[in-house]
């Protein structure tokens, strides 16, 4: 492989800005920010505005759709008096 050409692929830490979790893992993104690590080393920090610790798919705060709620609503414009 060419070393030019390629992206520098090294620990970096990924911090939820709204949560404050943090995570280690190796990615490619650029950053000017750093943060010392648990184990003492320093590192590239990537804030993310969401993570799997706050999206609410993951944490289980989801909404539900209110799909029977949509369904009268077309029923009533549209002149049906109920379902079939």
């Amino acid at each position: 492989m060419k070393s030019t050409i390629h992206p520098e692929y090294r620990p970096v830490v990924f911090r939820d800005v709204s949560t404050g979790d943090s995570m280690l893992t190796r990615s490619t993104a650029a950053t000017d920010r750093t943060m010392t690590w648990r184990d003492g080393n320093t590192y590239p920090l990537v804030e993310t505005e969401t993570s799997s610790a706050s999206h609410p798919f993951y944490t289980g705060r989801a909404t539900i759709v209110d799909t029977a709620g949509r369904v009268e609503k077309f029923n009533r414009r549209y002149g049906r008096s109920s379902a079939r």
